[in-house]
């Protein structure tokens, strides 16, 4: 009796265990197809979700890496946040030292007016920079409250760890401009659907959509009808509004960038110059991926980062950068004899040069 007990026991037990292997391998196959093969935005379905979505995470993140250890092994952080920082130079060193330990690579920028953020590494490493960065008395509080972005990648997307002085974390050459102060108004993604969706705003203003960010960036793709001034770097924004203020008089304009933060100083300026009805897009176009998906928007988003490009389901797109020159190379340009990987490109190879100047 003892013994048919026992294997009784032992069956139940072996379909009880591949009942559990199957609903973490079809919840991990579900949650791949939702936020794609990368894992992507893990922080995001555990914040929304609460102890469901950190159950779910962890299903994810067992099975993926028991299945393919590789895909899974590199969480990527971004963060910034605009503080009084008077310690940058004392923090510099102290700071590096740290990140090197935990075998971190990446650009922490750090000036007067914040710390701008993007570090990777195995994940337990990362976790205890994000508890150092918080909770470390050297920084007394000022990152308590600092908000993470993270994703998960198959390997390290930086050469090298790189802590920064500088006099700016975006730089406007504005220092007037303070966000620290007070934010300019935002719009969230959904808000925002809705609006182009109707082609005018909750009070009947038309909608311009404003993008911040330099011309390279915007070839890769933008909001439809989007102005683009054609910038060359962030410093020209507030030269390019002053000459063309009419095309903004009047209308509801929503300044966008990749992630936000050029936008919290642009949407600023241009309030201050008298530009009435101003929003910036909260999370900028990667948080509208997030929550609704390409509508309106056309093409891909360039990421400062080796994935070059993200398409409006956030997965890594054909789209290169060519290492010799780093200009963006897409599909079709990657046809051309010109275009050799880790080398050159049609924009930068000396016989495609010397063809256009003939």
């Amino acid at each position: 009796m003892r013994a048919v007990a026992k294997n009784r026991l032992g069956r139940a037990v072996g379909r009880t265990d591949k009942a559990l292997k199957a609903f973490e391998i079809a919840l991990a196959q579900r949650l791949s197809r939702h936020i794609g093969e990368s894992g992507e935005d893990l922080s995001r379905l555990r914040d929304n979700t609460g102890f469901a979505g950190h159950l779910a995470s962890a299903f994810f993140t067992r099975y993926r890496c028991k299945q393919h250890p590789s895909i899974m092994s590199i969480l990527n952080l971004s963060a910034y946040k605009f503080v009084t920082i008077e310690d940058g130079p004392a923090w510099r060193p102290l700071v590096t030292e740290r990140c090197n330990a935990l075998g971190l690579r990446g650009t922490i920028l750090l000036a007067p007016e914040g710390i701008n953020l993007f570090v990777a590494g195995p994940i337990p490493q990362v976790r205890e920079f994000i508890d150092y960065v918080r909770n470390d008395a050297l920084f007394g509080g000022r990152f308590a409250d600092l908000q993470f972005k993270e994703s998960l990648s198959a390997k390290q997307p930086f050469r090298r760890m790189l802590v920064k002085l500088k006099r700016e974390i975006i730089t406007m050459k504005k220092p007037a401009i303070k966000p620290e102060l007070g934010r300019a108004p935002f719009v969230d993604a959904p808000t925002l659907k809705g609006w182009l969706d109707r082609g005018h705003d909750d009070e009947g203003r038309p909608v311009v959509m404003l993008d911040t960010r330099n011309a390279f960036e915007v070839d890769v793709g933008t909001f439809d009808n989007a102005l683009d001034y054609r910038i060359t770097k962030f410093s020209e924004f507030p030269e390019v509004i002053e000459q063309n203020r009419a095309d903004l008089e009047g209308k509801t304009v929503v300044s966008f960038c990749t992630g936000g933060i050029r936008c919290e100083k642009a949407t600023i300026h241009m309030k201050e110059v008298g530009i009435d009805h101003v929003y910036q897009l909260e999370g900028g176009i990667l948080k509208y991926f997030e929550e609704v998906g390409g509508a309106h928007y056309n093409g891909e988003c360039f990421v400062f980062d080796y994935r070059t490009a993200l398409d409006p389901n956030l997965q890594p797109t054909a789209t290169a950068q060519c290492f010799g020159c780093r200009a963006v190379v897409s599909v079709e340009d990657q046809k051309s004899l010109f275009y050799k990987p880790g080398e050159t490109c049609p924009a930068c190879h000396p016989e495609a040069k010397v063809g256009a100047a003939a």
